[in-house]
């Protein structure tokens, strides 16, 4: 099932990705979303309105699907019930003692 979401949410994101490079910004974006390429199938304020619905219909689809596959990996890669910020199952309760050590002055040798 995971490996299904996985392929569905880069369907998702790759024409996410695509629907926004279509746009037209400010600037003239890449051009292609011009009604010129489209034909006389829309103007060019219906093209417009169809790729901004799109664009927030695959953004909520891929927020869906990001929620989704980690409440699924929630448990870790392997499936089985893991908390990353739990304590190791050994670990003491109290913190490791730190042990710092003073260097001893050298023997004095007597001058002759």
């Amino acid at each position: 099932m995971t490996t299904a979401l996985l392929i569905l949410h880069f369907c998702v994101t790759v024409a996410l990705i695509g629907v926004v490079l279509i746009q037209r910004s400010e600037g003239g974006g890449l051009g292609i979303g011009s009604s010129q390429g489209m034909g006389a199938f829309m103007s060019g304020r219906g093209t417009a309105n169809l790729l901004t619905r799109t664009t927030a219909v695959l953004a909520g689809l891929f927020m869906l699907l990001s929620l989704t596959l980690a409440l699924l990996y929630r448990g870790g890669v392997s499936g089985v019930g893991h908390d990353i910020l739990a304590q190791p199952q050994g670990a003491a309760s109290a913190p490791p003692q730190a042990t710092v050590s003073v260097p001893q002055p050298a023997p004095a040798t007597p001058k002759p």
